[in-house]
């Protein structure tokens, strides 16, 4: 079996999953990790797609759902490597007034840190008059949680409210 990215965008309304999911069923097509979420009126799915054929029939296999939902397509073939998680050691909270480059300031300033971005959200609060940007990061301190904790008492210091809470997992 090979392994694909499949990733669908389009229009959010019910029943976008148990059509895609149905029609990759019955195609044989296996899923593996997947992340399907709702972003401003919009609907997007990444889903590892696991499938005999090449991209070109798993492109034809989708293709006629998803234009009947109005769903862009995209493929890759992609390297599995399922069960290969990295657990995060640390979760950020981030909360500042919404302007250009505050997701490129705080991800880079982490970047430099050797902080991994294992799983970002953001959403945009607030009102039309004062927005406000949100962002939830997990991920990898590889330098240290004091590293990462030193990077962001500067971007503190730009006026951008952020919480770093240690996430202690216990495995085994």
């Amino acid at each position: 079996m090979k392994w694909y990215m499949l990733t669908l965008v389009g229009k959010d309304r019910p029943g976008i999953v148990a059509h895609v999911t149905s029609a990759l069923f019955e195609g044989g097509c296996n899923l593996g990790e997947t992340s399907m979420l709702r972003l401003g009126g919009n609907f997007t799915i990444m889903m590892m797609v696991s499938f005999n054929g090449n991209k070109h029939a798993l492109q034809d296999m989708i293709t006629g759902v998803a234009e009947s939902l109005g769903l862009q397509v995209h493929i890759d073939a992609i390297d599995a490597k399922l069960h290969q998680h990295i657990e995060p050691d640390v979760s950020i909270t981030v909360y500042g007034a919404d302007r250009a480059g505050i997701v490129a300031k705080v991800t880079g300033a982490l970047s430099e840190v050797g902080f991994h971005i294992l799983d970002l959200e953001s959403d945009v609060g607030g009102t039309e008059a004062q927005p406000i940007y949100v962002m939830y990061i997990d991920g990898k301190a590889n330098e240290g949680i004091e590293a990462v904790e030193a990077t962001l008492d500067l971007i503190r210091q730009e006026g951008i409210e952020v919480h770093l809470t240690p996430i202690d997992t216990m495995v085994g």
